[in-house]
C-alpha cells in the first residue's frame, strides 16, 4: 500500500485524494493516536483545526472536525490562519494536537491535511505511520457525553497578533512596508501586525475568494510585489504563501531577497545580539553556497541538513539551535516559533532594517549569491549515482574545477528515475560547463534500459 503521508503532511487534488472521507478517516485515527493514547488522567483531548481560505477547506475542516468530535475530541475551530499560527495556538492552548488545512503554496485546487503534536510540532514518520495503521481498525465511538465538542476559537487570531508583537526588538515607525499575502491565510493578520507594529503598510494580494489563492500572486509570483514596492516607493515588500509559513523579500530597489539571503541578515544580527547558539545556522544542502562563504567571514558556521523544513527542524532541534531555514523563505526562529513563520520573519527582517537604518539592499549585500545551474537527467538508476566510480571521480574532477568557490551536488529524486545535477561556481559559464559534462557522465553510465523507465 502507498503511504498517504508525504513530505509534508497528505496532500493533493480536493476531492481526488483529498476526499471528506479520508478527512474524517484521518481526523478519527488522530484522535486516538495523537488524543486518546497520550492523554492522561482519562480527560477528554483537546485539538485546534485551522485552514487557509481555499474553497475545499470548508468541506475539508467540516470532515475533520466531525471525525475529531465524533472520536471523543474537544475541537477549537480557529478558523483562516497561518500554520504557524496554528502551531502556536496548540502551544499556547495547551492543547494536545492539532490540524492545518491548507496546499501551502499549491493552486486552488489542491489541499492537504497536516496533524501537528503537543507543542505545535510537527509529526514524525512513526506517528503518522501510526495513524495511517489506525485508519484500517474499527473506528472509537464514544456516546452520549463522551462526544466531543466544537467550539469557535473567538480570539485566535487575536492571540497569535500579540504573539508576534512581543517578538520585536524595536517597532517599526517610520517604515514603508509591501505585503503581498498571496490571497491566502495570513490576509488578515499580516497587514494587521505589521500596521500594529508602527510600519506604513501596503497591501496587495489579501482579498482571497476561494480559489484565487497563489494565482499569480505571493512568494512564487513575485513580480506584482516588485511592481508595488516601485510604484509606492516604499522601503521594502515582503511576499507570503498560501498558508504562509514561508517568507521572501524584495528591495527598495525592486530587486528580490530569497531565503538565503534573509538567514544570513538574521544570523549576522542573533550573533551581534548574543543570541545565535554556538554561532551556527542550520541550511539545507541546497542552499547558495554564497551563504556559507558570507556567514564564514562573520565568523558562523552552517550546519546542513536533508532538504526540506522537516530536517532543517530536526537538525535544530538536536542541536539546540536558534536558527535555520530554506532558500525557499522557510526560516525558523527556534525562540519564538516550532515551524516557519513568513510573518514572523518579515516582522524580524523589518525591525532588522529599521533599527540598523540600512537598506533591505544594503544589509542583503553580505551575501553574494554564485551562479547555480540545476540539470535535471531522466531515465536513469538514481540508487547507483554515490557507487557508480565514474560518477564518483567525475564528480572529485569537478569539484577539483571548481575549488572552494564551486560546489557539486548530485541528488537521486524521491519519486522519479532522475538525478538532480547542481552545480555553483564564481561564474556562470563555468557553472553550466561543469554541470553539462557531469550530467553527460551521469547519462552515460546510470542510462536504465528503456523498459526500467516507467
Amino acid at each position: 500500500m502507498t503511504r498517504l503521508f508525504g513530505t509534508d503532511g497528505v496532500r493533493g487534488l480536493a476531492n481526488g485524494l483529498i476526499t471528506a472521507e479520508v478527512a474524517l478517516g484521518l481526523a478519527q485515527a488522530a484522535a486516538v493516536v495523537l488524543g486518546h493514547r497520550s492523554v492522561e488522567g482519562g480527560r477528554r483531548p483537546v485539538a485546534v483545526v485551522a485552514r487557509d481560505p481555499r474553497i475545499s477547506g470548508d468541506f475539508i475542516s467540516a470532515a475533520v472536525e466531525a471525525g475529531l468530535a465524533s472520536s471523543g475530541v474537544d475541537v477549537f475551530d480557529a478558523g483562516v490562519l497561518p500554520t504557524p499560527a496554528a502551531a502556536f495556538l496548540i502551544a499556547d492552548l495547551k492543547a494536545d494536537f492539532g490540524v492545518m488545512i491548507s496546499a501551502s503554496h499549491n493552486a486552488a485546487p489542491d489541499n492537504g491535511i497536516k496533524f501537528l503534536a503537543r507543542g505545535g510540532k510537527k509529526l514524525d514518520d512513526a506517528a503518522e505511520d501510526a495513524i495511517e495503521i489506525e485508519m484500517g481498525k474499527p473506528n472509537l465511538r464514544p456516546t452520549g457525553a463522551e462526544v466531543g465538542r466544537i467550539h469557535r476559537f473567538a480570539d485566535a487570531e487575536d492571540r497569535y497578533v500579540i504573539h508576534l508583537l512581543q517578538t520585536l526588538p524595536n517597532r517599526l515607525d517610520g517604515l514603508k512596508v509591501v505585503l503581498d499575502c498571496a490571497n491566502g491565510a495570513a490576509s488578515g493578520c499580516s497587514p494587521q501586525v505589521f500596521a500594529d507594529a508602527g510600519a506604513e503598510v501596503v497591501v496587495i494580494g489579501a482579498d482571497p475568494d476561494g480559489i484565487n489563492i497563489n494565482d499569480g500572486c505571493g512568494s512564487t509570483h513575485l513580480e506584482k510585489l516588485q511592481a508595488a514596492v516601485l510604484e509606492h516607493n516604499a522601503d521594502m515588500g515582503i511576499a507570503h504563501d498560501g498558508d504562509a509559513d514561508r517568507c521572501l523579500a524584495v528591495d527598495h530597489e525592486g530587486s528580490v531577497v530569497d531565503g538565503d539571503q534573509i538567514m544570513a541578515i538574521m544570523a549576522v544580527a542573533l550573533k551581534a545580539a548574543g543570541k545565535l547558539k554556538d554561532d551556527a545556522l542550520v541550511a539545507t544542502v541546497m542552499s547558495n553556497l554564497g551563504l556559507k562563504l558570507a556567514l564564514r567571514e562573520a565568523g558562523i558556521s552552517v550546519r546542513e541538513t536533508g532538504v526540506g523544513d522537516r530536517y532543517v527542524l530536526e537538525g535544530m532541534r538536536e542541536g539546540g539551535y536558534s536558527l535555520g531555514g530554506e532558500q525557499s523563505g522557510h526560516v525558523i526562529f527556534s525562540e519564538f516559533a516550532t515551524t516557519g513563520d513568513g510573518v514572523l520573519t518579515g516582522l524580524q527582517l523589518a525591525a532588522q532594517v529599521k533599527r540598523t537604518g540600512r537598506t533591505l539592499k544594503e544589509l542583503a549585500g553580505i551575501m553574494t549569491k554564485l551562479p547555480q545551474v540545476l540539470i535535471n537527467v531522466k531515465g536513469v538508476d538514481k540508487a547507483a549515482v554515490t557507487s557508480n566510480d565514474a560518477v564518483r571521480q567525475a564528480v572529485v574532477d569537478a569539484q577539483a574545477v571548481l575549488g572552494e568557490t564551486g560546489r557539486v551536488l548530485l541528488r537521486p529524486s524521491g519519486t522519479e528515475p532522475l538525478v538532480r545535477v547542481m552545480v555553483e561556481a564564481a561564474d556562470m559559464e563555468t557553472a553550466a560547463s561543469v554541470a553539462s559534462k557531469l550530467a553527460e557522465t551521469v547519462e552515460s553510465n546510470l542510462a536504465l534500459e528503456p523498459f526500467a523507465r516507467a
